[in-house]
């Protein structure tokens, strides 16, 4: 579908963006595990109500939230949204396809989840994916956009309630702490256990554990990633 991108502003999340299409609903899109050395891709999409006295007040960026404030507005997003929509891509679906292709179909899963389908599609940063609709970009946007912000909450906290049940799956790595991002404790389980069956195989970090080296040799996998941040 064809795109543009958003202007920057120092504002934090409001209904601006939103508001400023006409022609159907807007959702707002963002992803959760882009960066992690194990576990899917999460990607959550929300069309807010227009009436700001139905959107759940302290939407932000995820990253700024504490673990029981994403809980406690999923759940308010969830009852309160027009609608919303959450979608993972596997492991070996990152495998096969590369972490950027799977992030736009686990937005894709995300976006068909819904029950009402969106005209326009608000995606955090400044990659545009092939979406089931019109897609502006917005740098930063779970800072500046409230239905991004709300996606950024749904994803985050749908994945790392993924990674906790993964826990229990494959002990002994971790994962309900550190939900496969890369950690101290991730690093001396990698080593001492060798990678399991949801490790991202093709990352860096595990191929070393593999060739029998240090992950921490790795560096930064930001590096390696091909849009923003993880």
């Amino acid at each position: 579908m064809a795109g543009r991108s958003a202007p920057r502003a120092s504002k934090g999340p409001t209904l601006l963006l939103e508001k400023a299409f006409v022609g159907g609903p807007v959702c707002g899109v963002d992803e959760a595990g882009r960066g992690p050395w194990a576990g899917p891709v999460c990607a959550g999409a929300v069309i807010l109500d227009s009436n700001p006295r139905k959107v759940p007040k302290g939407l932000d960026d995820s990253k700024k939230l504490s673990a029981k404030a994403r809980e406690a507005l999923e759940e308010e997003i969830k009852e309160k949204a027009v609608a919303w929509g959450v979608g993972f891509a596997s492991v070996s679906e990152i495998a096969s396809l590369n972490i950027l292709h799977a992030t736009g179909l686990a937005m894709c899963r995300a976006i068909e989840a819904m029950a009402v389908q969106p005209a326009f599609a608000l995606v955090d940063g400044n990659y545009r994916f092939d979406l089931p609709c019109e897609v502006t970009t917005v740098v930063g946007g779970d800072a500046r956009s409230k239905s991004i912000a709300a996606a950024s909450i749904l994803a985050k906290v749908a994945r790392d309630r993924l990674m906790v049940e993964m826990d229990a799956l494959y002990p002994g790595y971790g994962f309900a702490s550190h939900k496969g991002y890369n950690a101290p404790s991730h690093v001396e389980a990698l080593v001492s256990l060798g990678p399991c069956e949801i490790h991202r195989l093709a990352w860096r970090p595990v191929k070393l554990v593999l060739a029998g080296k240090d992950p921490r040799l790795a560096g930064d996998l930001q590096d390696e990633l091909p849009f923003g941040e993880a």
